[in-house]
C-alpha cells in the first residue's frame, strides 16, 4: 500500500511505505515498542563531545542530542537519547528524514507518521511532545 502525506518526495514515500510495513507485522503496541527500541540500540552512539548544549533538545522529558548537518539542500542528522525509546524514535526519524531533500523536511507532520505507523496513541503526550521537539529542531535547521 501505498502512502500520500501532502507533497513529499517519492524517496520519503518509500521510506514511510516500508517503515509502515514493518510496523504493521506486529500485532500490538507492546511488539512495536520492542521493535523501536531495536531500532535505538542498534544507532551508532554520539561521541561525548557532541553531547553539549548546541545539540541539546529542549522540550523533551529525556536527554536528547540531535548533530545536524545541512547542505547542499539536503538535510543530515544524527542523534541519542538516555531513554531507550526515545532513541529508538530518534531512529525511526532518522530512517524517514535523514538525507532528504530540505522541502521534505519542510513539509513533514510527525502526526500524521505517528498516525500511519499505529503509535497516536501508544505513545504518552510527554513522548509525542518530545518528538515535536525534536522535529522543531530539524525544522528550524533547514528554515
Amino acid at each position: 500500500m501505498r502512502l500520500y502525506i501532502g507533497r513529499m518526495s517519492d524517496e520519503y514515500q518509500a521510506r514511510l511505505t516500508e517503515l509502515t510495513d514493518e510496523f504493521d507485522l506486529f500485532d500490538d503496541w507492546e511488539q512495536r515498542y520492542r521493535y523501536i527500541i531495536d531500532l535505538g540500540k542498534d544507532m551508532p552512539p554520539l561521541k561525548p563531545e557532541e553531547r553539549n548544549d548546541y545539540t541539546r533538545v529542549l522540550g523533551c522529558a529525556s536527554q536528547v542530542w540531535l548533530v545536524i548537518d545541512s547542505t547542499e539542500g539536503t538535510l543530515r542528522f544524527r542523534g541519542e537519547s538516555d531513554a531507550f525509546i526515545v532513541k529508538g524514535l530518534i531512529a525511526v526519524l532518522i530512517r524517514l528524514l535523514d538525507g532528504l531533500p530540505v522541502a521534505d523536511i519542510r513539509d513533514f507532520s510527525i502526526r500524521e507518521v505517528l498516525d500511519r505507523l499505529g503509535l497516536n496513541e501508544a505513545l504518552s503526550s510527554q513522548r509525542t511532545n518530545g518528538l515535536m521537539s525534536m522535529v522543531e529542531r530539524l525544522k528550524k535547521a533547514v528554515a
